[in-house]
């Protein structure tokens, strides 16, 4: 992709809570009905995104606009990560 290429993307938060000593559940207040659970953050981060495009997938398919804000994103882009 070049500097000029744009991808459609949503910007998704995220509560993640442990639920059990090392299982972590992830909700996300703008989109009811993600649940992701993982025995590591950094699982839970790689298993969020596949969950969360599914599902948005499914309520499109259904006639069913997600509420969370939709953005073009271009490169360069900058991003944060969180090193636990």
């Amino acid at each position: 992709m070049d500097a000029h290429t744009f991808l459609h993307t949503y910007r998704l938060p995220l509560t993640i809570e442990e639920v059990e000593q090392g299982t972590y559940l992830a909700t996300s207040p703008a989109l009811q009905g993600l649940l992701v659970q993982a025995n590591s953050i950094e699982e839970l981060l790689t298993l969020v995104p596949g969950v969360a495009k599914v599902l948005l997938q499914a309520m499109q398919e259904k006639g069913i606009s997600p509420r969370i804000d939709r953005q073009e994103l271009s490169f360069p882009i900058s991003v944060e990560v969180l090193i636990v």
